[in-house]
């Protein structure tokens, strides 16, 4: 009896899991079906309207294209250097003094012999334009030659951005342009296009434009620009965020996904017009003010989906 009444105990355990194991199956299968039910989640985006503009972005490169070089008119002596590597100049101030070798070997005797004559052997050199000094060659007692450099000026009013355009994007740069630059810093300038030097690199087939900014003291030569160049600009434009055109492996077809009710999305052939960094204009079909696109969770789906809006991006 004892033994009887064991047995029923373990009939009742076996049960009661059993029991247990099938509602946990069944709420499992309830939470599957609820989640596939619900869809993928995804965030949408409506048709803007606006003007856009399509950049090519170019670099360009600070030169100072033209150069003055100070020079010895006599040979002799250096006296004193009035000046350092990187320091401004003026046109006509006084860089070196130089005292010729035959007043450095006779001293003052001259002017004992003859006061009158005043003699004294020193010449000065002065600045041939106004700028920076790029170049030093020689300090107080080097021995120079008639001729010989002394230092090298960058004549400031030649500063400017020379940019190597495309020969095939001549069309877009016109004489007397302005257009948008960015240096390393993310400091923006406008440059006008002043010139463009009548030779083009025969390996690239680009030729030099010469750009000027205003106000480019501080600006040191050889720093690379970034040069934004318009090549489209439209002034009412349907677009839509990058991330909401989907392309095939060739980029040979572009489509979007759009909601057709609240839980589904289908796939829309699409033509696309320019672009800028963020934006896609978009051609064909026209798209109504009230239409949602899908913006996330798109990459994938089905040409009909089941989806869920998480969150709406304006």
């Amino acid at each position: 009896m004892h033994i009887f009444y064991k047995r029923g105990h373990l009939l009742l355990y076996f049960f009661a899991v059993s029991m247990a194991s099938c509602h946990t199956g069944q709420k499992k299968e309830v939470a599957e079906e609820k989640s596939i039910a619900a869809g993928t989640p995804v965030t949408v985006t409506g048709i803007s309207n606006g003007p856009m503009i399509e950049y090519v972005v170019l670099n360009a490169t600070s030169s100072f294209q033209q150069k003055h070089y100070a020079k010895a008119n006599v040979n002799g002596y250096i006296q004193a250097v009035n000046t350092q590597p990187g320091k401004y100049v003026s046109a006509g101030q006084i860089l070196f003094t130089i005292k010729t070798k035959e007043a450095q070997s006779i001293g003052n005797e001259v002017n004992k012999l003859d006061p009158s004559f005043k003699f004294s052997g020193v010449n000065n050199i002065k600045a041939g334009g106004s700028g920076y000094i790029s170049q030093l060659n020689h300090q107080p007692g080097d021995y120079v030659q008639d001729g010989e450099q002394l230092a090298v000026i960058n004549d400031i009013s030649s500063f400017a951005f020379l940019l190597n355009l495309p020969y095939e994007l001549k069309q877009y740069v016109k004489m007397g342009s302005v257009v948008d630059m960015i240096l390393p810093d993310n400091t923006k300038l406008k440059g006008t296009v002043t010139a463009a030097l009548p030779i083009v690199d025969p390996a690239s087939q680009s030729q030099s434009i010469v750009i000027k900014v205003p106000g480019s003291a501080d600006i040191p030569e050889n720093l690379v620009a970034k040069v934004m160049i318009v090549k489209v600009k439209k002034d009412a434009v349907a677009s839509l965020p990058k991330v909401a055109v989907l392309t095939n492996d060739v980029q040979s077809a572009f489509w979007v996904m759009k909601m057709t009710d609240s839980n589904t999305a289908v796939k829309v052939p699409v033509k696309k017009g320019i672009e800028t960094k963020d934006q896609v204009e978009i051609l064909e079909p026209k798209f109504n003010a009230g239409d949602k696109i899908l913006l996330t969770g798109n990459y994938g789906l089905p040409d009909t989906a089941k989806v869920t809006i998480v969150q709406k991006s304006e």
